[in-house]
This record gives structure tokens, sequence and C-alpha cells, in this order.
């Protein structure tokens, strides 16, 4: 059942047939160990990390199917299904600072949402979970209705268990983005105040955490470009589809907390998985890594 649910996967990913490869020798052995926390009275939440593009919610789809072969409920919860709205992400925009009309960094999600919906996943209710539409850039009408009750949570996003940066990192720009759009530092500290609030509280529901890990931030760009080329093959004619040069300046927005990520988080991470250009994996360390001899 798992295989051929999987073999309909690698399909609507448009994955080669090499990706079996990838199924075997990674993401079984991690939905083996995801298994061994299943039955708990509490639905532990595992969190997946990762930058833009480096195969955060294929890995979890892939999961779901693979733990739903073994009779285990994972249900996968989306930071970016927790944007705001586009017209609250306006009123940021006028209230603190321009830079929040665009989604992405902490203080663009609706956290107490998240809190809510992990609650009530952990409670064993039905839930229905937000979509957000990247092709609109708005959160759609629709929402995705979960079965209970869930035995394991997947929690996905960018900056999911992020900490706030030092104080003193936030004094010079890292960007162009930054030097010319924010040289008061007054939207890159509101969004390590967010860090250090709100999405602490979210954050601090996470139990276990895997980290997808590219070389260096350069690699974001490639990977999301990629990701806005499925977007565009699958609905060309959406507004918020973007070119090359909105692309990177929206993936400018990501940049100063995706360089911190990838300095802070590998030591915290169970699991560590240094993916190459190709989103596969090629090294795994952490804690985990042992216990599922990859």
């Amino acid at each position: 059942m798992a295989r051929s649910l999987c073999d309909d996967l690698i399909a609507e990913e448009h994955l080669p047939e090499t990706y079996h490869a990838i199924i075997r020798d990674w993401w079984q052995p991690l939905a083996a160990h995801l298994a061994g926390m299943a039955g708990q009275t509490i639905a532990p939440v595992i969190s997946i990390n990762g930058g833009q593009g480096t195969g955060k919610s294929t890995l979890c789809r892939f999961l779901e199917a693979l733990l739903n072969d073994r009779g285990i409920n994972a249900v996968t919860l989306g930071l970016d299904d927790l944007y705001l709205p586009k017209t609250d992400r306006q009123i940021l925009a006028r209230k603190i600072h321009p830079l929040f009309a665009t989604r992405g960094v902490p203080g663009t999600h609706d956290t107490d949402l998240g809190l809510a919906l992990i609650a009530a996943l952990r409670e064993g209710a039905d839930v229905s979970l937000p979509i957000f539409d990247k092709s609109e850039d708005d959160r759609s009408a629709a929402t995705r209705r979960t079965e209970a009750p869930a035995d394991i949570i997947l929690f996905e996003g960018w900056c999911v268990g992020a900490q706030p940066q030092p104080d003193h990192a936030l004094d010079t720009p890292i960007n162009q983005l930054e030097e010319e759009e924010d040289p008061d530092a007054v939207w890159r500290r509101h969004v390590n105040d967010a860090l250090a609030g709100p999405y602490a509280r979210l954050f601090a529901e996470i139990d276990h955490l895997i980290m997808l890990k590219v070389e260096d931030f350069s690699a974001v760009f490639a990977n999301r470009k990629m990701q806005e080329a499925k977007l565009a093959a699958s609905q060309p004619f959406a507004p918020a589809v973007m070119d090359d040069a909105k692309l990177r300046r929206f993936v400018a927005h990501y940049e100063r907390l995706t360089r911190w990520m990838l300095q802070d988080l590998p030591p915290r991470a169970d699991l560590l998985l240094e993916i190459d250009a190709s989103q596969t994996p090629i090294a795994a360390s952490g804690p985990w890594a042992d216990a599922l001899a990859i």
C-alpha cells in the first residue's frame, strides 16, 4: 500500500524514479523511528525546518504515507498556511513597516491560530486546517479537514524552531534590501521581537526538531526558483507568480534569519539532514542519526 501511494506521490511531485532510493534509504528509516513515538497520550509535535524549496512539504507527504501504512495517523501543519491574510499584512505595513506587506518573516503569521490548531490536534479533535494560496498571495477560503485522532503532528516551515538573534547582530544590514528599505532596523528588530515573543510560545510546542540543511544561503534562491516554476506551470496566469527579479527581492526578506538558523539550529536539531543542490540527502547527524542507522 505504501509503495503504491509513494509511486503516486512521486508522480504528483514530478520526482524522478530514482527518488525510490531516497524513500528506501532515508524516509523509511525516519518513518520507522517516528512510528515508535506514536501511541502517546499526547501526540508529539515533530518540526521540520529548512530553507525555501528544500523539500519540507514533500518530505511530510511521504512520511504521512509511510506512517499511514503502519496504521499511524500523521497530520501535517504547515507554517506557510498560518500566514496572515493580505489585508492584515497591509495593516502591519502601514502601522509598523512597509516590508511587512511581504509574507514570510516572523510577524506575518497567525501564531495564536497555530497554537489553537496544535492544541485541538493534541486533544484528538477533527480540525479544519487553513490553506494559504501562494498563487494569490492570500489565505484561501478553502480548508483541509483532518482525520482524528492525530498520532503524530508534523509541523513544517522555513523558520520553525528559530530563536531570536542577539541584539547586536541586528545593527548592520545584511543585504541591499535592509540597507535601503530598513536603514533604522525597525523591521528587523520587530521580526526579532516576534521571535522572542509569540513565536517562542508557538515553537515551545515542538517536541523534536528535524532540519533540512542547505550548504549556504546561495542555494535558497535556486531551490525557491524551482518551487516557483512548479507554481507557474500549474497556474500560469496567477497574479502572484514571481519572475526572477521579484523572486530575488522576495528571498532577500528571508536572508537574515536563514543565515542565522544555519548557525544556530544544527546543534539543537534531533536530526540534521544535509541536502545537496538536487534536494537529495547526503549526510545525517544529531541524536537520531545513529538510531536511524543513516
